[in-house]
């Protein structure tokens, strides 16, 4: 208890220190930056903007209003990260949820990790931290890996070593956005699961997809089920195998091969094609034994 109230104490004394227009501190080699870029420090709430880098759109009322509750009983048990902007002026980088929680919750201050950065470095780390951090839906994690290739030129190699995540898991959801429109608002409002959403993304017509995911939905449809339904459907578009053309073929005995070799006195070779057509090959040995077997030819 006494090193939680030293610690909130520390946090209030240095956000006196950010209220010194004397001691603004703009980068990391101004006086006492050390004392206030990545530290705890108590922040008004009118002092923190909320970042338009934020990735997260969606914020269930319900739950909010269930941590605002937590935080009116407990406080904000983890801070949020700002960065500072201007004098007293700072943008939220991560814990949008917790900062509305807070406004929920009657507080007119919150405890945050204090530090400078540029719009980039910004974007980064409020996407990186919020895929890491909060349970985002499947699109808005595929968005903001999105926005890290288009906005930051982050390579998929790039964003596994940020985020901890594999190459392959990454590129499961960039996928994601190749979905129809109301598909992907399906798995963001929670119709269907981002499995639901790899099955269907590996049919390309998207009137298709939407044929698909309207059944998912209607017939209450497992993943497996789903994935089923979309292997029959690639089956039916492959094309129909061709028939065998219809011919005259007939069977040969081997007693008709032993008389016609028989005949010529060799070893002769029949061999048949599926559509009556075959062919006859008779060996020889020599000029002799070849001109035998054209008099016999010849009869």
């Amino acid at each position: 208890m006494t090193k939680a109230i030293k610690k909130q104490a520390l946090g209030r004394g240095l956000s006196a220190l950010l209220k010194d227009p004397e001691n603004d501190i703009k980068s990391v080699e101004d006086k006492n930056a050390d004392k206030v870029v990545g530290n705890i420090i108590e922040l008004e709430l009118d002092a923190i903007e909320i970042n338009p880098f934020q990735p997260r759109t969606n914020f269930n009322e319900d739950s909010l209003q269930e941590l605002a509750t937590s935080i009116k009983e407990l406080g904000v048990i983890q801070p949020i990260t700002v960065r500072k902007l201007d004098f007293n002026k700072f943008q939220l980088i991560s814990g949008e949820r917790r900062l509305r929680a807070s406004k929920l919750a009657g507080l007119t201050s919150v405890p945050a990790y204090i530090r400078i950065a540029n719009d980039n470095e910004s974007l980064v780390m409020a996407l990186v931290e919020n895929i890491q951090r909060h349970d985002l839906d499947p699109i808005e994690i595929a968005l903001s890996y999105q926005r890290l290739i288009d906005e930051i030129q982050l390579t998929q190699e790039q964003m596994s070593d940020r985020v901890g995540k594999k190459r392959s898991t990454i590129a499961n959801y960039l996928r994601l956005l190749k979905l129809d429109p109301i598909i992907q608002t399906g798995i963001r409002d929670g119709f269907i699961s981002m499995g639901h959403g790899r099955a269907i993304i590996n049919i390309e017509d998207q009137d298709a997809q939407a044929d698909i995911y309207q059944k998912i939905v209607s017939q209450n449809l497992s993943v497996r089920e789903t994935e089923t339904l979309v292997k029959n459907y690639q089956e039916s578009l492959k094309p129909a195998p061709a028939k065998p053309a219809k011919g005259n073929s007939f069977a040969i005995d081997e007693s008709e091969k032993k008389a016609i070799g028989s005949y010529f006195g060799t070893k002769v070779d029949v061999k048949m094609a599926g559509n009556g057509k075959g062919k006859i090959t008779i060996p020889f040995h020599s000029e002799e034994d070849f001109n035998r077997i054209i008099k016999l030819i010849k009869g």
